[in-house]
């Protein structure tokens, strides 16, 4: 079983859970899925009749070429779709798109591998992570985009390989990690200034950041360290340690702040943490290898998780009950499914 010893939290079994449903909902889900192999991105729903591929989008400027695409948002009102394009020449980019129509509106050319990105309700603007993988071993940072003529206004050098953000729930905080940089950057996204910056350990190299929950909290994920930490944002500090699976990758806290889900990407598994007590309650394997995004529905019943898988097979979408970790759905979708974002509710 799982034990706290002092700060840490310590995994001392592998929890499995009965995978059949226990529950159908009565409203339906929609939401936005990358396929990073495929230059695809597939509208997929999940309601009353199940979760099912409602239609898929070719996205990129070059048919022949696979640009991957990354990151993907939408922004707060609903009406748009934004999903960031990896690979370019050199330099990637992050275009826009109709929701319902999905017609193509427009797009903007960034830095080297745009990845993450989210546009705030409170700016009007678009924040765009530029991980530069395949550049050299320098500074990168946050691209602010101006979503209505797809322009950058201003880009922020915030450290090594910075990846996975998230903004705060007012839209006036912007939080992302560097991945070789070892630290989780506060970012004003009203000044265009990095206010904070957090040491997470030696060595350590972090891939992605949850939203800040109402109590002032985030999690961060130590990649290579299997750990996941507690981040108070008041104090800046570290609050708590949990010694999780090999590679936590993303993860998501719950609206009511108890529940964090974490994907384990080299441990083909996905983590539920009671915050309350801060042990891990249940972890489920993944149906294929190399889990990725984790999606939350706003009224906190479900996770949706996207499965990379490898070579020819397709990528995949797991959905879960929070309550239960039960596994009730899954479908798959194109290669290398990987960012994932909510678009709306039906039926409520």
């Amino acid at each position: 079983m799982c034990r706290v010893v002092g700060l840490s939290v310590v995994v001392g079994a592998i929890f499995t859970v009965d995978a059949r449903a226990r529950s159908v909902p009565e409203q339906t889900y929609y939401f936005y899925v990358c396929a990073e192999s495929d230059d695809e991105v597939a509208l997929v729903r999940y309601g009353p009749g199940g979760l099912e591929v409602v239609k898929t989008i070719n996205v990129g400027s070059y048919p022949t070429e696979i640009e991957g695409p990354h990151g993907i948002t939408v922004d707060p009102n609903g009406r748009y779709w934004y999903v960031s394009i990896a690979h370019g020449f050199p330099y990637g980019s992050v275009h826009k798109y109709r929701t319902g129509s999905d017609d193509w509106l427009g797009n903007v050319t960034l830095g080297m591998f745009p990845a993450t990105l989210s546009v705030a309700e409170t700016t009007g603007l678009m924040y765009v992570v530029n991980f530069n993988l395949h550049g050299a071993m320098e500074p990168s940072g946050i691209s602010a985009v101006e979503v209505d003529t797809m322009t950058e206004v201003e880009r922020i050098e915030t450290g090594l390989m910075p990846h996975g953000s998230r903004l705060s729930r007012d839209g006036t905080q912007h939080y992302s990690v560097n991945m070789m940089g070892g630290d989780l950057v506060e970012l004003d996204a009203l000044t265009f200034e990095v206010s904070r910056r957090l040491l997470l350990g030696q060595g350590v190299q972090p891939t992605w950041v949850s939203t800040p929950t109402v109590d002032g909290l985030v999690y961060v994920t130590g990649n290579n360290v299997a750990k996941v930490f507690e981040v108070d944002l008041e104090s800046w500090s570290i609050r708590r340690t949990f010694e999780t699976g090999a590679g936590p990758y993303n993860l998501a806290v719950s609206a009511d702040g108890r529940t964090l889900v974490v994907t384990y990407k080299q441990a083909d598994a996905v983590g539920f943490w009671d915050l309350d007590t801060g042990t891990e309650r249940a972890r489920v394997s993944t149906t294929r290898t190399i889990p990725h995004g984790v999606m939350l529905t706003p009224d906190g019943a479900y996770a949706v998780i996207t499965i990379e898988g490898v070579g020819d097979e397709p990528g995949t979408v797991e959905v879960y009950e929070i309550d239960t970790a039960a596994r009730v759905a899954d479908v798959d979708v194109g290669k290398q499914a990987g960012g994932i974002a909510f678009w709306k509710v039906e039926g409520v």
